[in-house]
């Protein structure tokens, strides 16, 4: 009895360790390469911030029109300007298609990560991981994604430094900390799950979600939304993402907000969302997992 405690102790380390920040920290001197030094704070940008939000423009915009026909409640509430600008989207974006019977049933065929593939050229997707006993992976599915390209972005809860994350923390491999200290939660089980779904909640005006949910479950609207099980690299698996800080703007579309999969731990009107994307390294082909490496500042 005791041995076979211990076996699954042991083996529920092995897929934890490679979450484990302490672990990892402990084994960087190892392995310099799942190190990417940052002279300093402000400089950790692999791309633009520019770059990145266009991205999330233009894939959140695609999942939009896809899914049209259930916006109508969201529509009413936006500028006419807003309205015709989509539309005239729809009518481009079908413009081989003649009736309006046809044009429904094909928007309702594309999945999110169909969608995610017509926009970039690539899918991505939750698989057992290649790494032995490490749990799950991301792989890319399809396409190729180009270097410098947004592959992913890290769900979850964000909170300051400042606020309580103790009993979330416990057990808790899914946990990411920011350059200046803020920890988002990735975690879609138990506590963490809970606090996600009422912020959410709480953030909802009317049909207007300020975040995603989705992720959370197997349903998953964005498809970009599967950062938290991209596996730290190891001595024979380089990095081929790293980790990118993005703080949405003010200016963003507030019917794309319900693409979005992070929330505030805490209401704030004044500071901006925190989230979290990988930025690919080099080119990654199709069936490759995603390896990320973890940034110590250098001054």
């Amino acid at each position: 009895m005791p041995g076979r405690l211990l076996r699954g102790l042991w083996q529920r380390w092995r897929r934890y360790k490679y979450r484990f920040v302490p672990w990892i920290a402990l084994n960087l001197s190892h392995n310099p390469r799942t190190l990417r030094y940052v002279p300093e704070e402000s400089k950790d940008k692999v791309i633009s911030d520019e770059d990145v939000l266009g991205t999330l423009l233009k894939v959140f915009q695609a999942l939009f029109l896809n899914d049209f026909n259930k916006q109508s409640e969201i529509l009413t509430m936006l500028p006419e300007s807003v309205k015709s600008k989509y539309q005239d989207l729809l009518a481009v974006e079908h413009q081989g298609v003649k009736l309006l019977e046809n044009r429904h049933q094909q928007q309702s065929t594309f999945k999110p990560e169909e969608i995610l593939y017509k926009t970039l050229g690539f899918s991505v997707a939750q698989a057992t991981s290649s790494l032995i006993s490490a749990g799950k992976g991301v792989f890319v599915t399809k396409g190729l994604v180009p270097k410098g390209a947004v592959v992913s972005m890290y769900p979850g809860t964000v909170y300051q430094k400042y606020e309580p994350i103790f009993f979330q923390s416990i057990g808790n491999p899914f946990i990411f900390r920011c350059l200046d200290g803020v920890l988002i939660d990735g975690n879609d089980k138990g506590i963490s799950k809970v606090v996600y779904r009422s912020c959410n909640g709480r953030d909802r005006l009317g049909p207007l979600k300020m975040s995603d949910s989705t992720w959370l479950t197997s349903e998953i609207h964005n498809p970009l939304a599967v950062g938290q099980y991209v596996n730290n690299c190891s001595n024979d698996r380089a990095a081929n993402v790293c980790y990118q800080e993005f703080d949405v703007p003010a200016v963003f579309p507030i019917e794309l907000k319900q693409y979005l999969p992070n929330i505030a731990y805490s209401y704030d009107k004044q500071s901006p969302l925190r989230c979290v994307v990988l930025v690919a390294l080099r080119d990654i082909n199709q069936g490759e997992e995603l390896f990320s490496n973890y940034y110590t500042i250098v001054s």
